[in-house]
């Protein structure tokens, strides 16, 4: 009677053992959802060459200030321009290395910072502010919201990267594995 009903208590403690893997199904999780997301999103940013971006690369980062120029990128400002290059950069160069394992855990808050402006983006510069089913809500019974909803399971992926970092199969494990 004992074993009976130890057992699912020894089953449970057995799964601890996957603890060191976790961070690994987190960059897994990564790169099955968001990889090909953000590096398509990055190519819709490229312009003529890798140092021009393209319109629809204003039009994504900044919708308002594009439209104040009347659509006219060449009237925005050198910053604008370099943050839309920045930003186009960050989304080939952050998710590369956080499925990686490199870098994980500033990789991982680099994406955390990415995310929120991107989410900023949507809701206050794209409007998504006003429309229910793209911001989402919590604690609903529609998991579906765009912004709240999908989001935080993309924060949580990256959280569990940032706090425990990379795990024994990455670059980083590898690194330190070999500097000792």
């Amino acid at each position: 009677m004992i074993r009976l009903l130890t057992a699912p208590l020894n089953f449970l403690s057995q799964l601890q053992r996957l603890d060191p893997l976790l961070p690994l199904f987190a960059r897994a999780t990564f790169a099955a959802t968001l990889l090909v997301y953000f590096w398509s999103s990055a190519l819709t940013k490229i312009g003529p060459n890798p140092w021009t971006p393209s319109s629809g690369a204003f039009a994504q980062i900044f919708p308002r200030a594009l439209e104040a120029v009347s659509y006219d990128a060449s009237r925005l400002s050198p910053i604008h321009h370099f943050i839309v290059l920045s930003g186009t950069y960050a989304e080939f160069i952050l998710p590369a290395l956080l499925v990686l394992g490199l870098l994980t855990r500033l990789m991982a808050l680099g994406m955390m910072g990415f995310i929120t402006l991107q989410s900023l983006t949507d809701l206050f510069g794209h409007g998504g502010i006003a429309h229910a089913e793209t911001l989402g809500r919590w604690f609903d019974r529609f998991p579906d919201g765009a912004i709240l909803d999908q989001r935080a399971f993309w924060m949580l992926t990256l959280s569990i990267l940032l706090v425990k970092g990379a795990g024994p199969v990455s670059l980083d494990a590898w690194w330190l594995n070999r500097r000792q």
